[in-house]
């Protein structure tokens, strides 16, 4: 009986110590080496939550200059010099719409601004009509907001 109420408690202290980050990524960046850099650097630091034995949330919202990556063929829209890191960022992507505690949206509004046809984008990633609107969503749940500009 001892045991049994011991492991309760050590259980009942982990999950009380145990924290949960909320976070929407707001991407709009044009930058391509600098969206490859950022796709990573998010897939990284969920990592790092979770080996600290906390857990995370994330929306990655797309817009702007950022909206390219989500189209199945991209090369028509960058420039030549920019292919490579809109496939390495599209890869990471990839890879982060894998993880259970991810969202992925991409913004109509920009879509339509960069001549991407719907039926264009990943089958990952949900079509939002603003994403502004999402973005103040998620922050009045209490999701931190992360710029990459």
């Amino acid at each position: 009986m001892i045991k049994l109420i011991l492991l309760f408690n050590l259980l009942a202290m982990s999950i009380l110590h145990s924290k949960e980050y909320k976070v929407v990524y707001d991407c709009s960046s044009s930058d391509a080496q600098y969206i490859k850099s950022r796709m990573w650097l998010v897939g990284k630091t969920m990592d790092m939550i979770k080996e600290q034995g906390d857990t995370s949330q994330v929306v990655l919202a797309l817009h702007g200059g950022c909206v390219p990556m989500v189209s199945k063929s991209y090369d028509w829209i960058v420039a030549d010099e920019d292919v490579q890191n809109i496939k390495q960022a599209q890869d990471y992507l990839k890879s982060l719409s894998k993880r259970k505690n991810v969202k992925i949206i991409v913004c109509a509004m920009s879509l339509n601004s960069n001549a991407i046809e719907k039926k264009e984008v990943l089958p990952f990633i949900q079509i939002v009509k603003n994403s502004f609107i999402d973005t103040i969503y998620y922050q009045n749940l209490g999701y931190a907001l992360m710029t990459f500009k």
